[in-house]
């Protein structure tokens, strides 16, 4: 079947907003998964204006949404540095999955020799829902 929309759950991670003009890291919402049985992270950049900046990319996971610790290699669908950016990267999607066993798990971007502006958008993708079809809006 080519219906994939009543198969996956989006959720917010990161809003569209105001530019980073430093090195304040951005942190996403937090993906609860309860309900799935798969998960990822899809985000985009906007223009870069400087010449020389990284964005490292850091996963992490709860079991109660309150203590996060760092997502290790094996709970991890793609790796994080496959899911980083740098200064040529305008408009670039990159994405990256949660295949650990907790059920909370959020991702920290966070900017190195940022002078200009940084934009970023990502939502979390669920897949494999229990109950089906999913919700349309999701809530």
């Amino acid at each position: 079947m080519r219906d994939i929309m009543d198969r996956v759950h989006v959720q917010a991670a990161f809003a569209p907003g105001a530019a980073v003009t430093d090195n304040t890291a951005k942190v996403s919402s937090t993906c609860d998964t309860k309900g799935y049985d798969s998960a990822m992270l899809a985000m985009i950049t906007g223009a870069n204006a400087d010449t020389d900046v990284t964005y490292t990319v850091l996963v992490e996971d709860s079991a109660d949404n309150s203590t996060f610790a760092t997502a290790t290699g094996v709970q991890l669908n793609g790796t994080e540095a496959l899911a980083q950016f740098q200064f040529d990267d305008d408009g670039e999607p990159r994405k990256i999955g949660y295949v650990g066993t907790k059920r909370y798990w959020r991702v920290t971007v966070t900017p190195a020799n940022n002078t200009g502006n940084f934009y970023l958008g990502g939502v979390f993708v669920l897949g494999n829902p229990r109950r089906q079809p999913t919700a349309n809006p999701p809530v």
